[in-house]
Formats: C-alpha cells, structure tokens, sequence
C-alpha cells in the first residue's frame, strides 16, 4: 500500500539585525498572525506570486481596475472590444458608477501571466482612462497552505 504524499513542514533557521526581528514581531501581533512563521510564510508567498507573474508561461489570476470618464468618446466601446477580444482569459466584470462623471471598472482575470500583462496595459492606456492598475495573484495550484 503506497503512503500518501504529505506536504508536512521544514523547519530552517535565519539571522536578521534585532531591530528588524523587532519590526516582524511588531508586525505579526498587528496582523493577527499566531506565530511569526505564519508571517514569513506570508510573504514567501507573496514573493513568489510576484516573481512568477513575470513569467509568461505562468499561470496567474487576478484583477484589472479602471477609473474612467464615462463622457470621453468613444471610451466604454473601446474598453468593451477589448474585452470582448479576450473573453477567453476575463471571467467577470464589475461596473460602478462613482459619480456622475466617473466609472470604476474592475475586471478578474485568470491566464498567461504574458497575455494578462498585455491586456492590462491595453486597457489602461486607452484614451479616457484616467487610472488603472493590475493586481495580480497566484491561480492556487501553485501554493501550499
């Protein structure tokens, strides 16, 4: 009978000035983390999402969020042929309207990270967009606990 696989845990040891051990613990308690190997895994995790979406192959999820003026011609059909271009990798969209001249328009994404990157900078350097940003995560496979 095969054992299954365990992901289990390893124990390694790191030295850091006392100040910035101070700063990590400071910052575990504000955070609500039990223990600072929690937090260090923390951002582990997040090093690797941001060092893997630099990859093109890499699978990524995330969002895409655009402020607009909703007046500037011909902006809500731009932004929406773009989508509609790349309906394969935007799993859902949320419009709201901020006031009476503005639009916040968020987009989640999951794909290529090379293809998000590039339908992100599409989006964001179309004319009457008046900020956007890309915010990306790990899809989850990728990640242990």
């Amino acid at each position: 009978m095969k054992k299954p696989k365990t992901l289990g845990v390893v124990r390694f040891s790191i030295s850091v000035p006392k100040d910035l051990a101070r700063q990590l613990d400071q910052m575990t308690r504000q955070k609500g983390y039990d223990n600072r190997s929690l937090a260090v895994a923390d951002m582990i995790r997040a090093q690797l999402v941001e060092h893997w979406q630099k990859y093109g192959d890499q699978q990524i999820a995330g969002t895409i969020t655009l402020v607009y003026d909703h007046h500037k011609q011909h902006v809500q059909a731009a932004l929406t042929d773009i989508q509609h271009d790349h309906h394969e990798v935007i799993i859902s969209t949320l419009h709201v309207h901020l006031d009476h001249d503005n639009c916040l328009e968020v987009l989640a994404v999951r794909g290529r990270a090379a293809i998000i990157r590039q339908i992100a900078d599409e989006l964001i350097a179309s004319k009457g967009v008046k900020h956007g940003k890309l915010t990306v995560t790990s899809s989850g496979k990728d990640l242990a606990a």
